[in-house]
């Protein structure tokens, strides 16, 4: 018997193939053309085994980034696509070479695996060793319980297993309030118990980014477990951290843009976005190589098919995502006379779960857009529209600067527990969900550029009202991004 979904895959193969019928708008005829052929054989899959076996993890500044942005530029030209390679800055270089710890006392001695939180210090040669306390959870009860202890020590954190992508936030959320009173009281450093399963490693930067002064890690669960165990029993341990990094100044970096010129309305944008770059732990298939290689062969089925879109698209390949989303950020600073025309920014960044929807980012007039655009792939819905603003990825500058903004809304299938970790790689990626969402991001593409509506791009003083009438200030800053857009730095002038 077949599945329910690859029942649902033939059913539409049958009712998309045959040529449309006599009479139906061309507009819809292309759009039913181009659903269908993702149900064939494209080079979807095989670019992602690409970009993920061949090149591997893409930190922002690394060798494989700096391979990924050339693979990116030529499947785009290979294609037929016009591409071109966008330079933006990065305020700092930021790579591990090694991280390694000690947990050390009177009679124990192990060496847990670590692996170091993005924009931690390094350690001098040789190491640095303090004395390793329990902070709990590191709530402010804690911290009271910790006091003067606290000072020149590594802080120990336990937390909760990771389970689901809600499991993600809170953990992002939490970890900007433990460093901030951890910094407060003098630590040497924080350690985080790994949340993951199965002992996997993973990398979350350091809630105050490149402004930070201390060593920072993640330690893998089993061995914090046996840590905290000794620490709650009465032992007196030492953590020695040995942190390597290849570090130094802002420098430039590149965004990746395939471009399909608009026939009627040329100078009116679409953007369809996903990040090129990941960390370097695992292979990034789920965050976010999979939806590179989506967009890739969007782009090239619509060349294949002849199709003619009336506004422009561009297929937007971000680096500098996990840094900080640079990339994206960048590009509304080079393109800032062009926003005015940008019909809108969507981003695509949640693995391969399918996707349920988008969040339409506070404007009430989109969800009835994104519905009319998604109408030819009504058969894979439902769809929902949450109509809230997100922040943590490449949607987020386009907001601050008033364009309409859309952020693919997924099931979290594999990918909280294997965020930004060590297992994730290709195996993670159900490969018939994948082509399945990319007819979904084609149709979603096709109807922005073909509709006649267009929604005003917001004032600053519609942003401001947007951060203070929703949670979007404390998402803001738990991602450390507040600050540059009260003082000015980022987001519409």
């Amino acid at each position: 018997m077949p599945s329910p979904l690859m029942s649902l895959v033939l059913g539409l193969s049958l009712a998309m193939a045959p040529a449309p019928a006599p009479g139906k708008p061309s507009a819809q005829a292309d759009a039913e053309r181009l659903v269908a052929t993702f149900l064939g054989d494209t080079p979807l899959l095989r670019d992602l085994q690409s970009l993920t076996d061949e090149i591997g993890g893409r930190a922002t500044g690394s060798p494989a980034n700096l391979r990924s942005v050339e693979w990116a530029l030529a499947r785009f030209r290979e294609a037929g696509i016009p591409a071109r390679k966008e330079s933006f800055t990065l305020p700092a270089l930021w790579l591990e070479r090694s991280a390694r710890a000690t947990v050390s006392g009177a009679d124990v001695r192990f060496s847990p695996r670590v692996a170091a939180m993005p924009f931690s210090t390094a350690t001098p040669p040789g190491g640095l060793a303090a004395p390793l306390r329990d902070a709990g959870h590191g709530s402010e009860k804690d911290f009271l319980s910790l006091g003067a202890r606290a000072q020149g020590a590594f802080l120990l954190v336990e937390t909760q297993e990771l389970k689901n992508i809600d499991d993600l936030f809170r953990e992002y959320a939490e970890a900007a309030d433990i460093e901030q009173r951890a910094f407060a009281a003098g630590a040497q450093g924080v350690v985080y118990m790994g949340s993951r399963p199965g002992n996997q490693l993973y990398r979350h930067n350091v809630s105050v980014g490149e402004r930070n002064t201390r060593p920072m890690l993640v330690m893998e669960r089993d061995g914090a477990l046996r840590a905290m165990r000794l620490l709650r029993g009465g032992a007196a341990l030492t953590l020695t951290a040995e942190i390597e990094l290849q570090s130094g100044p802002a420098y430039e970096s590149h965004n990746v843009i395939g471009e399909i010129r608009g026939t009627t309305r040329p100078d009116e944008v679409v953007v369809m976005g996903a990040h090129l770059d990941s960390w370097d732990l695992g292979t990034g298939a789920l965050d976010n190589g999979a939806n590179v290689a989506l967009l890739i062969d969007v782009a090239r089925q619509m060349r294949r098919l002849g199709l003619k879109p009336a506004r422009t698209l561009r297929f937007a390949l971000w680096n500098g995502e996990e840094q900080g989303m640079y990339g994206s950020w960048g590009y509304t600073k080079t393109h800032a006379s062009e926003l005015d025309r940008h019909t809108v920014a969507a981003s695509f960044d949640i693995g391969c779960g399918r996707i349920t929807g988008f969040f339409t980012g506070g404007r009430p007039e989109l969800p009835a857009l994104v519905d009319r655009a998604l109408e030819p792939v009504k058969g894979l819905g439902p769809f929902t529209q949450v109509d809230e603003p997100i922040v943590g990825t490449d949607n987020f500058d386009f907001m601050l600067q008033g364009v309409a903004n859309l952020v693919a809304n997924q099931e979290p299938a594999l990918y909280g527990p294997n965020y930004h970790a060590r297992s994730d790689e290709l195996d993670k990626c159900d490969p018939l969900q994948l082509r399945l969402n990319a007819a979904t991001v084609a149709a979603l593409a096709w109807g922005f550029a073909q509709m006649d509506e267009k929604l005003p791009r917001q004032s600053r003083a519609q942003v401001d009202a947007l951060i203070g009438s929703t949670n979007l200030r404390e998402q803001m800053k738990s991602f450390n991004v507040y600050e540059d857009w009260a003082n000015g730095k980022r987001g519409r002038q």
